[in-house]
């Protein structure tokens, strides 16, 4: 037989939990709100800065910039030469074309197309929007000039990219406590408050003529030389002399020959770097043990987005892939992450 609940009694009654933000199977927000929904909030004046490791992106895209900028120069030489069109007008497009990875509605189809991102839906924007205000409240940003995204992923992890792009999976949206949520948005804030995103951004997009050149250029040659015919030396008596133009001699050529062939393990060091200097901002606003949880939550095998991710690789996997692969890793280990991040919960002691 059924019987009708009873109803407590005043000395029975729970207090009542905090909403779970439209997502019925989080029962309680953990995060310390300390900027309430009617609060004022106060901005900093200087709310992006270009720190060490965004400058030294920028430094070590140099030589793929001066390749890039030589073979936007014959193009638009060759330009002139056939169709008339003006030297400079090419080459200062293509400087002007950078200022698009702050453009919105070309960052919104950028995160679209290229990291196949989308809206939030209503629920996960009624979770994410007040959890990113306390955020954005506690670091003295205005959160209003960047945009979220979720990507349709069964993994941990998020993105910074280009301008005003913060990107995170509908895994992290729907299972991370919010405070760990928190702390993985305060630590793609702290990418983008370090120019860390959109130097490597522009870096990339500067980098891509030369890069466009190289493989052809490769790609050539490895199809002469399986051909055994004269178009291998036809295709190499090219690319010398495409060489001695651009780096002016064959000696420059040799000089420059090292530094290139470093520039990757250099890249991945400084991805390292911003990734613990994302870490220290976080951990600053008070999100340190958060941060430290989300990181140990989300470590699994497989590779991770290029932009910024929150899982780290595990030791064993690193060893196995060993010692050139984890120089080539954009993130740092797990064991050196937390070691980073155990010394805010020592100075908060």
């Amino acid at each position: 037989m059924y019987e009708q609940p009873r109803k407590p009694l005043p000395h029975e009654e729970q207090p009542p939990r905090a909403p779970a933000f439209g997502l019925p199977h989080l029962e309680s927000d953990d995060l310390d709100y300390r900027h309430a929904p009617g609060d004022r909030l106060y901005f900093s004046a200087r709310q992006r800065r270009v720190d060490a490791a965004a400058l030294g992106q920028l430094a070590l895209y140099l030589p793929s910039f001066l390749l890039s900028f030589a073979t936007v120069a014959l193009t638009a030489w060759l330009l002139e030469f056939g169709w008339g069109v003006p030297l400079w007008a090419p080459a200062l497009l293509w400087l002007a074309s950078g200022a698009l990875a702050f453009h919105r509605p070309t960052e919104n189809l950028f995160a679209r197309r290229v990291l196949r991102l989308r809206y939030p839906l209503p629920g996960e924007l009624l979770r994410l929007e007040p959890i990113w205000r306390e955020v954005t409240g506690r670091a003295g940003v205005d959160g209003a000039r960047y945009r979220l995204w979720v990507e349709d992923n069964d993994e941990l992890n998020a993105y910074a990219a280009a301008g005003h792009i913060v990107g995170v999976t509908r895994h992290a949206v729907e299972h991370l406590p919010s405070a760990q949520l928190a702390a993985v948005l305060a630590h793609e804030l702290g990418h983008h408050t370090g120019g860390h995103s959109w130097a490597g951004l522009l870096g990339y997009w500067y980098a891509l003529p030369g890069r466009t050149v190289c493989r052809a250029v490769r790609s050539g040659l490895l199809r002469a030389a399986a051909t055994r015919r004269s178009a291998c030396l036809i295709a190499l008596a090219l690319s010398a002399g495409l060489a001695v133009m651009m780096f002016g001699s064959a000696t420059a050529l040799l000089a420059a020959t090292l530094p290139l062939l470093a520039l990757p393990y250099a890249i991945a060091a400084l991805g390292r770097r911003a990734e613990l200097r994302a870490d220290r901002y976080a951990a600053s606003l008070g999100f340190a043990p958060m941060l430290m949880a989300a990181l140990q939550s989300g470590e699994a095998p497989g590779e991770a987005h290029s932009d910024v991710p929150v899982r780290a690789a595990s030791e064993r996997g690193r060893t196995q892939r060993g010692t050139q692969a984890h120089l080539l890793e954009s993130h740092p280990d797990l064991a050196t992450r937390l070691h980073h991040l155990r010394r805010f919960l020592e100075l908060q002691r």
